[in-house]
Order: structure tokens, then sequence, then C-alpha cells
């Protein structure tokens, strides 16, 4: 008879691991907004105060350096152009063959010379007016000085035309307006001669291509020098463009050894941004200070929470949460609080900013102006507004997260 032999039972396998997933961890860290919905919102929306201040306040230090700095870098050859003049007390101006002359430099890459008159011009056959300030340019002036029209365009050796600021128009009787472009242009300049007297220089047709519509702008012309029957020999001054910005100073070294007062753009671009700098600064400064107290408040929050869930996590522990998880837990809360208030910190700098340039742009356009911006927010300082606010949100955390870590089920219930 066949004896019935009894397998032994399968050997009982206990899994140690009980570490929650992240998924876990951010499901049970979400439950504090339905525990705690109060507390919980107040705490992101004073971080959101605080990083909303910082954006705010960071904003309008980047909107004022755009306009300061944009208003003076209106095209990349500007930055790298010096003008060039005799002091007024040396009586002697510029002539084509010293032009020649600088020309030899190495650190030189083109020249534009500018000269200057009185003229006399007439719109569209009507009566003359006086342009205190008619300047024979070349087409390259406009770039080498960083001068452009507000309406219309500049000419070009293909396209003459002349280029007329708004004083300059209303001493012709007329407006600032579209309107105005394609109209044409007659007239002359006097050229002083040597005996104090002066050459009248007649100007060839011409269309209006442009306006400066600013209107600190004196009365002035721009017209090219295909357009004069008789070039200028002298010069007023030369825009003097550099092969790049390493040689600038170079050359402006050169210039005053031969007595040029010189003048670079690059000077006041970087004036401009050191002033822009310290006030960015002194900004940042003050959004910091309020960053800080949203700070504490939101450590007090974390500490009053881990206080009040002391039996929680003796219960978690008792059922084999591990230390790791507990502390895990802590510090997902945390940096979703500090997540959620960068986030809607950077929404509501930048909302109250793009409000005010609306409201600002609106005022200026209907003055006549530009629309104005006044508050700009790169796209890399929200990112990392958001990721700052998010790690001191798991600062402010950590000290509770590691008490909680270290708690024991039977020192929680006691204590509770």
């Amino acid at each position: 008879m066949e004896q019935n032999i009894q397998k032994p039972p399968a050997k009982l396998e206990v899994k140690t691991d009980h570490s929650l997933s992240a998924w876990d961890l951010l499901k049970l860290s979400l439950r504090v907004f339905r525990t705690k919905p109060t507390r919980t919102i107040l705490t992101v929306l004073g971080m959101s105060v605080g990083i909303g201040t910082v954006v705010f306040l960071v904003s309008l230090g980047y909107g004022l350096q755009y306009i300061l700095i944009g208003n003076l870098i209106t095209s990349e050859d500007s930055l790298m152009t010096l003008e060039a003049a005799y002091p007024s007390e040396a009586g002697k101006g510029i002539d084509l063959e010293k032009m020649e002359e600088i020309k030899t430099n190495e650190e030189v890459d083109a020249i534009s010379p500018v000269t200057e008159f009185s003229g006399e011009l007439s719109i569209a056959g009507g009566a003359p007016g006086l342009i205190p300030v008619t300047r024979v340019v070349r087409s390259s002036y406009f770039r080498f000085a960083g001068v452009y029209p507000d309406i219309g365009d500049v000419f070009n050796e293909d396209n003459p035309g002349v280029v007329l600021s708004a004083q300059a128009l209303k001493l012709l009787g007329l407006t600032v307006d579209e309107t105005i472009i394609g109209k044409e242009v007659v007239g002359k300049v006097y050229y002083p001669k040597s005996d104090g007297s002066t050459e009248e220089v007649l100007i060839s047709k011409l269309q209006i291509r442009g306006v400066i519509t600013d209107e600190n702008e004196p009365p002035l012309a721009y017209i090219p020098y295909s357009s004069v029957s008789k070039e200028p020999t002298a010069l007023k001054s030369l825009l003097i463009k550099a092969r790049n910005v390493d040689l600038v100073e170079p050359l402006r070294d050169k210039l005053d050894k031969e007595g040029f007062l010189v003048s670079a753009k690059i000077d006041l671009v970087n004036q401009a941004r050191k002033i822009t700098n310290a006030i960015t600064t002194v900004l940042m400064v003050f959004g910091t200070a309020a960053l800080i107290v949203s700070a504490i408040g939101m450590f007090n929050t974390m500490i009053v929470g881990f206080l009040e869930r002391i039996y929680e996590v003796g219960v978690m522990k008792s059922l084999g949460a591990t230390d790791g998880d507990v502390q895990n837990l802590f510090l997902m809360e945390s940096f979703i609080i500090g997540f959620l208030g960068g986030l809607s910190g950077v929404a509501i700098g930048m909302g109250g900013g793009a409000a005010i340039n609306f409201v600002m742009s609106t005022l200026s356009q209907n003055l006549g102006s530009k629309a104005l911006t006044l508050f700009i927010t790169p796209a890399w300082f929200a990112i990392a507004t958001i990721i700052l606010s998010s790690c001191i949100g798991i600062i402010s955390g950590a000290l509770p997260a590691r008490n909680a870590s270290k708690l024991s089920p039977r020192e929680a219930f006691v204590r509770k």
C-alpha cells in the first residue's frame, strides 16, 4: 500500500521593501489639500505673494534696462562706431585727405562722412522753409549712427530720398503722418566759404523716404551725397566703424592722439547697463525680503503640520512605512506647496506687469507716442524663479521631515 507522503509547505517569503513610489507619495501629499485646505491654500498664497513681488520688481528692472539700452542700441554697427571731430576751438574741419588717411588704420572697417549746413527746402511746390540743420550724408550713416525714421525708411544709393524730422516738417507747414511719404522735395544748401560768404548748391528733386517723429529732435533734414550738385569737401565729423567691438578702444586711443574729440555709443551703453543693473539689484533686494517672510511662514506651517500629524506618523510606521517613506512624504508636500507658490507667484507678477504695460501703452498711444513696455520678464528668469520656489519649499520642509523620519511608533503614540 502506497503511503501518502505530504510535501512540506513552501517557505513563506516576507518582503521587507515597503518604499512608497513617487506616485504614491504624490497622492498622499495632495491629501493635505483636502484635510487642511484653508491653511494649505493660505501658505501657497503667501509664497505666491513673495514670489510675485520678486518677479514684479525684477521685471520692472529689466523693462527699464530695455527702454534705456534699447534706445541706445538701435543697430549692431552703431555699437562698434566712433564719432570723431576736431574741437571747436581748433578752428579746423576734417578734409577728404584726412579721412582717407584714417581709413588706412587696421582697426577701421568703414567710414561714413558727416557734413552739416543750413538749407532751404520746399515740398510739393509749397513755400520754401529754412532748415537750420541739413546733413549731407551717405546711406551708411543711418546704420553707423543708429538713426532710423519712425515712419517710412532710410534712403540708399538705389533709392535716394530725404529723411526729415517732425520739427522740420512743421517749419514747412506740414503735419506728421504717413501720407507725407513720397512727396517731392526740392531746395538748396549753403556751403560756407573761407571768406565768410556762402555758396548755393542745388539739391536735385527727391522724394520723402522717412520721418523722425521725436519732438525733441531739432529741425533737420538728411539728404544723400548723390543729390547735391557739388559734393562737400569740408566734413563736420566722421562716423568710424571698427572691425569688431574689441578694437573700439585701440581705435579711440589712436584718434585721441591725433587731436580728435571722440564719442562712442558703447560708453553710454556700458554706463546705462551699470545703472540699470544697480536698479535691478535694489529692486531684487526688496523682493527677496518679501520672499524671506513668505518662506518663514511656510516653515512655520510645516512645523505645525508635523506636530499635528505625530499620531499619523506613528500609524504609518506601525503599518510598515520606512523612515525614508515618512521623510519623503513631508518633503513631497513641502515641494508641492513651494512649486505651486512659485507657479502662481510668477503668474501674479507677470500678470501685474502685463496689466500695467497695457495701461501705459494705451495712454502713450493716445498721446501720440509709441507703445511703452515697462515690465519685461525673461523666460529663463521665470523658470529659475519656479525652481527657486520649489527649493525653498524643500528646505522649509527639511527639518519637519527629518524629525518625522526619526520618530518611532511608540514615541508617536506616547506623545499623542
